[in-house]
């Protein structure tokens, strides 16, 4: 897998989680990624520009690398993705229109509303395992082109967890009942401790998948944006930080030897993990306009000048007049599953747009999780646990 393009999702993904509010939340920068690529190659300056910077390659081969980033990911045993493009049966395409899109990726609208709707949302079903089952956007007569791309990810773990209910007295969480996963094994180097961390101290926990997905969990004392910012960056970097089979021998039963870590004591003559935490269900869904400047949708948002902003794909004016991403993730005693569908709306300029600005281990309090594919280290979704969402 390009090393550059895993880098550049990673950094997208990045700047997005430092910009989310307080809550329970979930983002899938490789979601928004191959769609940002794609327009940066179909678009002109100065939005060109603005969206290959977003996206953190060179605009001129931007959208084939976004082409063979979604194919490589389709070749993975637990991770799917696809991206499609749907042009407006009466919008001029331009000459070039078939260097940026594979005849594979495109499709057409017809300007039928429900018609469009039915066939957008039966994709994002249908790429998605049926866990999103509809197109993020408005599906509105005025569209002129959709770009949208679809992940899905679903996981076992190579050892379940048991799963109970369990009352909190201490911590954030105290007075409260959750649906609670616990396991122990033998993995001591599952946990690591990053010293030096943008959160300060981080202890990162990664809870393998059968397959070629591991999910971490990140818990430190720094403020929630850098937690999750220093479990990014310990993502990219599996083999750094301080192993589990070197904390275990620190300090006394009892002492806290990395943030959620205390050394405990087992009935075995051999040292364990013991890894506990709330089952959690996340789905949010993002307005990508919101926040237009991290993907590089400034320029490409506002009127265009001259010949209009994506000469690439029409020489029609066109705008972009929605971004939205509908995203979930949900960890459980028996394995883990997430799905992302992001979706960009193009309207031609005079149509009206719709703009919006033992070590034991537990994770007690809130906490960070992304997860990677494990060769490459690709982050997939990566989000956040303010409070367990499963009351007892």
């Amino acid at each position: 897998m390009d090393r550059d393009v895993v880098g550049a999702v990673g950094k997208l993904t990045g700047r997005w989680v430092r910009e989310l509010p307080a809550g329970n939340s979930v983002v899938s920068g490789l979601g928004v990624w191959p769609l940002v690529a794609l327009l940066a190659t179909a678009a002109d300056e100065p939005g060109r520009g603005e969206l290959a910077a977003a996206a953190g390659v060179d605009a001129d081969s931007a959208a084939g690398r976004a082409v063979e980033l979604v194919e490589t990911i389709e070749r993975s045993a637990d991770l799917h993705a696809a991206m499609a493009i749907w042009v407006h049966e009466q919008l001029k395409l331009s000459e070039s229109f078939d260097d940026v899109v594979p005849a594979a990726l495109a499709g057409t609208l017809t300007g039928d509303s429900l018609a469009d709707k039915a066939k957008l949302d039966a994709w994002a079903a249908e790429h998605t395992d049926g866990m999103i089952r509809k197109m993020p956007i408005e599906v509105t007569p005025d569209l002129a082109v959709v770009l949208a791309s679809a992940l899905s990810l679903k996981t076992t773990w190579t050892k379940p967890f048991k799963e109970q209910l369990k009352r909190l007295y201490d911590g954030p969480w105290a007075g409260s009942s959750w649906h609670w996963l616990e396991r122990t094994d033998g993995d001591l180097d599952s946990v690591r401790r990053y010293a030096d961390s943008p959160a300060g101290p981080l202890t990162v926990i990664t809870v393998e998948g059968d397959a070629d997905v591991d999910i971490l969990l990140g818990i430190g004392d720094a403020q929630r944006t850098d937690v999750l910012a220093g479990l990014l960056a310990a993502s990219a970097k599996p083999a750094e930080g301080q192993l589990g089979s070197a904390l275990v021998e620190q300090g006394e039963p009892g002492q806290e030897v990395a943030p959620g870590v205390k050394i405990g004591l087992t009935t075995t003559s051999v040292p364990d993990v013991k890894l506990s935490l709330p089952s959690f269900n996340v789905e949010v869904e993002h307005d990508l306009l919101a926040l237009r400047e991290i993907f590089g949708l400034t320029t490409v948002t506002g009127p265009p000048a001259g010949n209009g902003h994506f000469s690439g794909i029409s020489p029609d004016q066109l705008v972009v007049g929605s971004a939205k991403q509908t995203v979930l993730a949900r960890f459980f005693a028996t394995g883990f599953e997430a799905a992302a569908v992001t979706a960009m709306g193009l309207m031609r300029t005079s149509m009206p747009t719709n703009q919006a600005r033992r070590l034991d281990v537990e994770l007690a309090r809130p906490f960070a999780f992304t997860a990677v594919l494990r060769g490459s280290r690709l982050p997939i979704v990566t989000g956040w646990i303010e409070q367990p969402t499963e009351p007892a």
